[in-house]
């Protein structure tokens, strides 16, 4: 007789106690609900923990931070009130430290745009940083790169890492050091260097429900503790079948 279906075979559980639950989250899926229509991910971690724990009514699960749809890897969930309150005061400090994996396509002319605008430091650098001024576009729905006394701007930073570069794909590792909007994937794409898929910053390559931007780990202190913890989520297996060459390169 087959075992029925179980919330916890649809989640990669990467660390869980009594006050914070993270998990690798899939490409495609939302974060959380706004218009209560898509399945989303704190409702199937919700479930879950129901199902896990038998817990009856209403389960609280504090949404601490968000990866866009596309996106995947370690999301953090708090599961007390106070956990949350805790854990959303250190994302706001930027007291947790975020890396992420990045394949973006390689600039096809390094040096500088239209405008002045730089082209990727990673054509030729194996480290370094990126530092802009970002402003939301509702209009076109995207974040864009803009000038420094633009009103409702706000400066973005990172630092970046090469890992590896195999026939025009670059694999980069990035740190964050403010958490806007889309700022990953608009500072790499201005620099003429889209992510894999990301078809709203220009690229044209396929890549499912997905982009190449995968939230390799997530540091932060328990909110009880005070213990550092570091969820650390493996690639999607799309990954590891479309650039196999580039994450054997190592």
């Amino acid at each position: 007789m087959m075992r029925p279906m179980s919330f916890a075979d649809s989640l990669d559980i990467l660390y869980e106690d009594n006050h914070c639950l993270a998990l690798n989250k899939p490409a495609g899926w939302p974060t959380t609900h706004f218009d209560g229509k898509d399945e989303t991910v704190d409702r199937l971690a919700k479930a879950y923990i129901a199902e896990k724990y038998n817990k009856p009514g209403n389960v609280f699960l504090g949404v601490v931070h968000r990866l866009d749809k596309p996106v995947s890897g370690s999301l953090l969930f708090a599961r007390t009130s106070k956990a949350a309150a805790r854990l959303s005061e250190q994302f706001r400090e930027g007291a947790v430290e975020k890396v992420y994996w990045a394949v973006v396509e390689a600039p096809a002319n390094p040096g500088r745009q239209a405008g002045g605008v730089p082209f990727a430091p990673w054509a030729d650098k194996d480290a370094g940083s990126l530092e802009d001024w970002l402003l939301k576009s509702e209009p076109k729905m995207r974040v864009e790169v803009v000038e420094p006394e633009t009103e409702g701007a706000q400066f973005a930073r990172l630092l970046f890492q090469v890992r590896a570069r195999h026939n025009g794909l670059i694999w980069l590792e990035l740190r964050p050091h403010t958490g806007r909007k889309h700022q990953l994937r608009v500072q790499l794409a201005s620099r003429g260097c889209p992510i894999y898929g990301d078809d709203k910053y220009g690229s044209d390559h396929p890549f499912g429900h997905a982009i190449a931007l995968h939230a390799r780990s997530l540091t932060f202190l328990h909110p009880i503790t005070q213990e550092p913890i570091t969820a650390k989520s493996e690639v999607p297996k799309l990954w590891r079948g479309r650039f196999a060459h580039l994450l054997n390169a190592v």
